[in-house]
């Protein structure tokens, strides 16, 4: 680490600003700021000595020979000094600087680029909104009240966590203070007592990372135990913080799986002994993944959830491959299935279905392809274009298109695994391939 981070109380510090453009004035300007004692020299007024007794000096006259005096100076009385944009001759550097008082956040690349410092300043602006200073200063009162009660700081942690994870930001953001202030002043009422957690049902998306919604990120971020899928991609689980317990209970086709009635009386046990639960369900809780039923029997032991949707892969594969579902003059109407449904009049319904939609999409088909394009065909004819596309969204995703009558062997020979999604319709072929989106995959 090549700088030593720290945040200096400058109150009625003495501090000089060399130079006389807008860059120097938005250094006195944060120095004032701060509480210093700005005093303002123009680049053909400084004289040695100038610098006795300053706490801090910035060089902003970009004249090199003032440079090398300024630095010589302020060496040699021990004096904090920066010298902008010649970072040898700095004692420090001036970070971007996010504000949201009391809450500042300060970003260096230690002078390699302050260009990346200030897009990423740019960055957690829009992240961090207007809200997170009253929060920040909420929770500052809180705090203090905590500590006069004599809370202990086990138990303060837990009411730091339960605000973070409320909706009192929320509110903040839409202006509401005095509800916010009620439901943080609750909050932090039950320092000490037994509560019950709170269970997250979140959708993670297709795969890719980045298609995570910000409010399941939010909530990943201040969980206790995240209970994940087995399909959740890796990259998605290595930005959950290192502290919270992962536990893997996905379930996979003929191999051993958790079985549904253990996750959920996990979730309930983790639950009610007072923990933060997140369910990282894969793409949309509440599309053929489950959700439903846990939520109800949650919502049966009395405790809270919340439901966040995610990308559900039965649209995002096909958007990932370039595949329009709907499309004027091909496409006015789709129909969602699973290929996994039980029961001895699936087949007849299937068919039913396609005959109604324009376009068909169908999860998990890969088990039973063969049979399914076969039970289809009659219905929609051997020559439907078709298409199947393996891992979605993530760096090894494959896409096949051809016919039902050949799609089944071009599947294989293009190397389709699990998960993947079937499409069928005139929509295949809407798009030329070769300007189809395949991330890394191929198009046969």
């Amino acid at each position: 680490m090549k700088y030593y981070p720290v945040f200096l109380d400058l109150a009625g510090q003495r501090a000089v600003v060399i130079g006389s453009d807008n860059l120097a004035d938005e250094k006195a300007v944060l120095l004032a700021e701060a509480g210093a004692e700005v005093e303002r020299v123009a680049a053909a007024d400084y004289r040695e000595g100038m610098l006795a007794s300053a706490r801090i000096v910035i060089d902003a006259s970009g004249d090199l020979e003032l440079n090398e005096r300024v630095w010589a100076e302020a060496e040699a009385a021990g004096i904090l000094v920066n010298v902008v944009d010649r970072t040898h001759r700095c004692r420090f550097i001036a970070p971007a600087i996010v504000r949201r008082d009391p809450l500042l956040i300060a970003i260096s690349t230690e002078g390699e680029s302050p260009f990346l410092a200030s897009t990423l300043r740019q960055r957690l602006e829009t992240w961090l909104g207007a809200e997170w200073g009253p929060f920040t200063a909420l929770v500052g009162r809180l705090r203090r009240g905590l500590r006069r009660r004599g809370v202990p700081l086990t138990d303060q942690t837990a009411v730091y966590r339960r605000l973070l994870n409320s909706q009192v930001r929320d509110l903040l953001r839409d202006g509401r203070t005095a509800e916010a202030e009620f439901e943080a002043a609750a909050i932090a009422g039950t320092a000490g007592q037994p509560r019950p957690g709170r269970v997250a049902l979140v959708g993670a998306g297709p795969g890719d990372a980045g298609l995570l919604t910000v409010r399941g990120q939010e909530l990943l971020a201040g969980a206790d135990v995240v209970f994940h899928d087995a399909l959740i991609s890796p990259q998605l689980l290595r930005q959950i913080p290192s502290t919270t317990e992962l536990v893997d209970v996905g379930k996979r086709g003929g191999r051993r799986s958790a079985r549904q009635d253990d996750i959920t009386a996990a979730l309930i046990s983790a639950a009610e002994a007072g923990r933060e639960v997140v369910r990282l369900k894969g793409g949309d809780p509440f599309v053929f993944g489950r959700g439903g039923e846990e939520l109800e029997a949650l919502l049966g032991a009395g405790l809270e959830v919340l439901v966040v949707p995610g990308v559900s892969a039965a649209v995002a594969a096909p958007a990932a491959a370039g595949i329009p579902l709907t499309m004027r003059g091909i496409s006015a109407s789709v129909a969602f299935a699973t290929a996994t449904s039980a029961g001895a009049g699936f087949p007849e319904r299937l068919r039913e279905l396609a005959a109604a939609a324009d376009t068909l999409v169908l999860l998990m088909p890969l088990g039973v392809l063969d049979g399914l394009t076969a039970a289809l065909a009659p219905v929609l004819g051997l020559d439907r274009p078709a298409a199947l596309i393996s891992n979605a969204t993530l760096p090894e995703q494959r896409v096949a298109c051809g016919h039902l009558r050949d799609l089944a062997a071009r599947a294989r020979a293009a190397g389709i695994e699990s998960p993947a999604t079937l499409i069928i319709g005139e929509v295949v072929n809407a798009i030329a391939a070769p300007q189809r989106s395949t991330r890394a995959g191929v198009v046969t």
